[in-house]
Formats: structure tokens, sequence, C-alpha cells
């Protein structure tokens, strides 16, 4: 059964300590690239940040790893930047065993606005 998370502050605070700081630090991240005035929501059951009425981009923790939604097009250096983490054709997907590459989570959020109609 799936739960539900009343906010993304509930859904941060449903993990242990260690992933936890993860995932506040995508969220910082992804906050610090994009422009004022976006805001946060629980949709599709996972923390999403939203610019205007849209989701911009969602973020999730896992058992092994944290994971960014969708991935945008950007250009071939970029592509193959994200390459290592691609985990099918709209997700990256970053190791909780590794150093998470948060200058590459920002580039997401800007490519994601470049993108945008």
């Amino acid at each position: 059964m799936t739960e539900h998370f009343a906010s993304v502050d509930d859904y941060i605070a449903s993990f242990p300590e260690d992933v936890r700081g993860v995932l506040e630090e995508v969220r910082r991240t992804i906050h610090d690239a994009a422009p004022d005035g976006v805001g946060e929501k629980i949709s599709y059951g996972i923390p999403a940040v939203t610019h205007g009425r849209r989701s911009l981009v969602y973020f999730a923790g896992w058992q092994k790893h944290v994971s960014v939604y969708p991935v945008p097009e950007g250009d071939d250096a970029f592509q193959r930047d994200i390459e290592p983490y691609r985990s099918g054709k709209g997700t990256l997907k970053f190791p909780l065993s590794a150093p998470v590459p948060y200058d590459l989570i920002a580039r997401v959020v800007g490519h994601l606005l470049a993108e945008r109609p």
C-alpha cells in the first residue's frame, strides 16, 4: 500500500536520517536552480517542484538511490553527463553509495526550464 503524505516535509521525514539529508540537498539544489516563485506539492506520491501551475521536476527517495524526473533533452554534452545515471527514458537514478552530483541536478532544472513552452 502506498503511503500518502500531506507535504514534502512529511515525505522527506519518512526516510532514515542519511537519506533525509540527501533529499533535503536535492530539494535545495532544485530550488536554488529554479527561478523565484516555484512551489512544492506531492504528486504521484512523491515531491514535485512547480513553476507556474505545472510541475517542473519530481524527486524521490528509494532504498539505494534517489531519482529525479523527467529527463530533459539538453545538448550532446549534457546527454553524455547524464548517461551514467539514466534509468529508462525519463528517470535519473543517483546511487546513495556514491556522491550525488548536485551540480548535474541543477543543470537538469536549467534544461527543463529552457525546454518549457
